[in-house]
Order: structure tokens, then C-alpha cells, then sequence
């Protein structure tokens, strides 16, 4: 298997649950910075040239919430649960993530890392005010539900706390407002032990970002 990655929120994800299965999948940087993900030889394999991508065999997978899931369940892990009940809860907080917690994370990565960093450019404050507040709004709902919790589905890591947990990592340099939601910090903080999350990238590569 070869897996197709930048040092991003959503390449993260998979890399992180590669290593942490032991996934026996090739690493592959596609640096964005050249272009490489425009590249005819990668839009074959993902169309929307973005990363992350997979290839096993004939199998062509991109989104990084299924890669995770294919991963898992190559691997025979609860990342991906077997019973029906908890894979319908499992696709209902990733569908909230994509919808409302990382996706206003993600625009304040963009807005306070991305935009200065790479496009010279000042944060919209207008941006930054709107996700600021969502964020809050749904970092309310995510900090109750993790009450009693050791994860996002009890007891057992999934791959929903990879997903769900992808700008925290960037939550200082990113502004974004996780102090004061403690069930999120000490979710946050339990899976930062994990060597998988702390580092999902090759250092080599990390190094050079």
C-alpha cells in the first residue's frame, strides 16, 4: 500500500492511524508547494488533487475518514467497531466534524498559520470572529458528550477521536479557543500520548515542512 501525504490537518488523520496500526503502507510526500498534487500521474489516482490519497492494489481511496476506516478494518482493529449500532454512531460524529467542529478549527488554522505563512497575508478578521464563535458553539457540544468519557465512543479509542482531534495539535499557534473546555483538554491530552499522534509524520519530511 502506498499512502499520499502532506504535513496537513486531513493527511494527519491517516498517517496517524497508519502508524498506529503498523499499517504496512509506503509513505509517499506529495509536496504541495510544487504543485505535485496537480501533477497528471496524481489526479490520476485522486481527482480533486488534494491528499491524503491511497493505493492498494487496484483500490484508489481518498478522504481521510475513509482511509482511516479502510485501514482499520484491513488491520481487523475496533478503531473500525464490528457492531452495526456503534458504526452508525461512529459515522454521525464524523459527519459533525466535517460539518461543524473541524471545519471552523480548520479556517482558523487557515486564517492564523496558512495565510500568513504561505500567502503573505494578514487574517481576515471578519473570518476569524465567525469561526472563533462557532467553534465555541460546538466545542460546547463535543466537551459535554466527552463527560464520563475516556473517548468519543466510551471506553474504546476510534478512529472519531483521530478525526475530531485534527487542529488541536495547532490549537495554540492557531488560536483556537480549547482552554476552558477541560473534558476536551484531557480527551485531547489522553490521546497525545499516543507516539502515533504526537508524531504521524516521517521526521526526515516533518523537518523539512
Amino acid at each position: 500500500m502506498k499512502l499520499y501525504y502532506f504535513e496537513s490537518l486531513n493527511a494527519r488523520k491517516a498517517c496517524a492511524v497508519a502508524r498506529y496500526l503498523g499499517s504496512p503502507v509506503k509513505l509517499v510526500r506529495v509536496d504541495l508547494g510544487k504543485g505535485e498534487h496537480k501533477a497528471p500521474g496524481y489526479l490520476a489516482i485522486n481527482p480533486n488533487g488534494k491528499v491524503p490519497a491511497l493505493v492498494d492494489g487496484d483500490t484508489r481511496l481518498w478522504e481521510a475518514n475513509a482511509i482511516m476506516a479502510y485501514l482499520a478494518r484491513a488491520a481487523g482493529s475496533d478503531l473500525w467497531p464490528r457492531d452495526d449500532d456503534r458504526q452508525i454512531e461512529l459515522t454521525r460524529w464524523l459527519s459533525w466534524d466535517a460539518w461543524h467542529f473541524t471545519r471552523h478549527g480548520a479556517t482558523l488554522v487557515f486564517q492564523h498559520v496558512i495565510r500568513p505563512r504561505f500567502l503573505g497575508a494578514e487574517p481576515d478578521a471578519k473570518a476569524v470572529e465567525e469561526a472563533t464563535g462557532f467553534f465555541k458553539q460546538f466545542a460546547a457540544v463535543l466537551n459535554g458528550h466527552l463527560r464520563g468519557r475516556r473517548y468519543v465512543l466510551g471506553d474504546t479509542l476510534s478512529i472519531a477521536d483521530f478525526a475530531l482531534a485534527a487542529t488541536l495539535p495547532q490549537a495554540d499557534q492557531a488560536r483556537i479557543p480549547v482552554k476552558g473546555f477541560a473534558e476536551i483538554e484531557r480527551w485531547h491530552d489522553r490521546l497525545s500520548e499516543l507516539p502515533a499522534w504526537r508524531e504521524p509524520f516521517p521526521k526526515a519530511a516533518a523537518a523539512t515542512a
